[in-house]
């Protein structure tokens, strides 16, 4: 006996409201419908990476200090503030700890030299003001260049150019500090020895001292 599928009749305008809005439904909730991309709502970056964070019931047993138990001691975070001169010739690091002042070697020295430019000494005793201003009793001073030319000869570079500046911070501080001088020749770069500009801040003496009381 064949079967005869008849179509189904809405009775009313309710039963079509309903129909209508369980089509639109499968629509919404299927397949994604492709609109042209206007690129994102808000900028870059300012978009949240993950899922909000689940609220903390405080009477979680877990939660809780075992009996007995005590807190370890805080720490202070050690925050490294950078500032940078427009042309890149020094750069000042302050933490809670140390200050290191960077100057590159070409404000400093002519090329591939050692003896200090008559512009040295005053970005040198503005350094030397700061570690009095201090109340450092320890400066170490570093010198470093890039990758080029032979290490050994940079090394002994590097350390000479150290020297250098010691001696006129020696001059303006007195006997009552105590120093460290390397040359580090091209070890320990700040930039890419791949271009000049970044060559050009490698080669640099540094200066650092504890931040004291003064600060």
């Amino acid at each position: 006996m064949k079967t005869t599928h008849r179509p189904r009749v809405v009775r009313n305008v309710g039963q079509a409201v309903a129909v209508v809005v369980l089509i639109a439904g499968t629509t919404l909730l299927g397949a994604s419908p492709s609109y042209a991309d206007d690129g994102p709502s808000v900028p870059p970056g300012t978009q949240a990476t993950s899922e909000p964070p689940v609220p903390v019931d405080p009477n979680d047993p877990d939660l809780k200090m075992p009996e007995g138990g005590t807190l370890a001691p805080g720490r202070v975070l050690d925050i490294v503030q950078v500032v940078e001169d427009l042309g890149g010739e020094e750069r000042r690091e302050d933490s809670n700890a140390d200050i290191k002042f960077a100057l590159q070697a070409e404000v400093l020295f002519g090329k591939d030299s050692a003896k200090l430019s008559s512009a040295a000494n005053a970005r040198i005793a503005a350094i030397a003001d700061e570690i009095k201003k201090q109340n450092a009793t320890k400066v170490r001073v570093f010198g470093f260049t890039d990758n080029l030319g032979s290490s050994a000869h940079g090394d002994v570079l590097s350390k000479k150019r150290a020297d250098a500046v010691h001696g006129v911070l020696s001059k303006a501080l007195g006997p009552t500090i105590t120093y460290e001088i390397r040359g580090y020749g091209e070890q320990y770069p700040i930039a890419s020895n791949s271009n000049e500009e970044g060559r050009k801040k490698n080669r640099r003496v540094e200066v650092s001292f504890p931040r004291g009381e003064g600060s």
